[in-house]
């Protein structure tokens, strides 16, 4: 699991609960929660296609869930291969296909082994990596339509609490408590964007760039390979997709 995720939901639900645990109840209103979470919601779905909305529990499931992604790990195997290739010939790789669990490493070497023309190695490798980057997209879209509609249902909230507070102008002690409930839908809203949707939206988006990083480090390494790359030119090559401060670091 991945623990900042679930750590910062849960921080600021308890720093919430925290400001406002002496008045828990005025904070507290079914309408407006279905109003703000029905409306945002569906207001979502009817934004993205079908085929995105039947995926978006596996969508959830990939914001809280950590992948095991080290850069500088995929280089050091890229840099294996090469060593491999070098002393035995890239046709020695086909005996290490079976260990490799990533798919897309699978299939670079795979090409490289078949010797497949390089040019259709790259073009094939950077087809699926932008599919894949479009299929983030996507996901990362229904969270920042969900961010972006429950801010304006609680506003459609507040209008209709007002609405019927205005309604009722010749009962003086009915204003305060129907303009509380009309604000509290605002607070939803608000509540729904900025402390679930955005912050996923945002992740998401960070979990993308780093599988884009490690697809594109098999990219340059399978093109290395196939080349003819010695050890230690490929991992210079490599190295330049890691952080300044890792790269020289053992």
């Amino acid at each position: 699991m991945d623990v900042t995720t679930i750590g910062g939901f849960l921080l600021a639900i308890v720093m919430i609960f925290m400001a406002i645990s002496g008045g828990l109840t005025n904070f507290i209103d079914t309408p407006s929660l279905l109003i703000v979470i029905g409306g945002g919601l569906a207001a979502t779905a009817m934004s993205i296609p079908l085929m995105t909305l039947k995926r978006v529990g596996g969508i959830l499931g990939a914001a809280f869930r950590e992948r095991n992604t080290n850069a500088k790990v995929l280089i050091q195997t890229m840099v294996k291969f090469s060593e491999i290739a070098r002393r035995d010939g890239i046709l020695a790789l086909e005996g290490a296909l079976d260990e490799i669990e990533d798919e897309f490493l699978k299939n670079g070497i795979q090409m490289a082994i078949d010797g497949t023309d390089p040019d259709v190695i790259s073009d094939t490798l950077s087809s699926d990596l932008e599919q894949m980057q479009n299929r983030h997209a996507n996901c990362k879209a229904v969270f920042e339509l969900l961010g972006k509609y429950a801010p304006a249902y609680g506003m459609i909230g507040t209008l209709v609490g007002l609405i019927l507070m205005l309604a009722e102008l010749d009962d003086p002690a009915s204003i305060a408590p129907n303009m509380a409930v009309a604000l509290v839908t605002t607070f939803y809203g608000a509540l729904v964007a900025n402390v679930f949707a955005l912050p996923l939206a945002d992740k998401l988006d960070k979990k993308n760039q780093q599988e884009s990083i490690s697809k594109e480090i098999v990219i340059s390494g399978v093109m290395g390979i196939q080349s003819g790359d010695s050890p230690r030119v490929l991992e210079q090559k490599l190295s330049i997709f890691l952080p300044p401060d890792l790269r020289s670091a053992e």
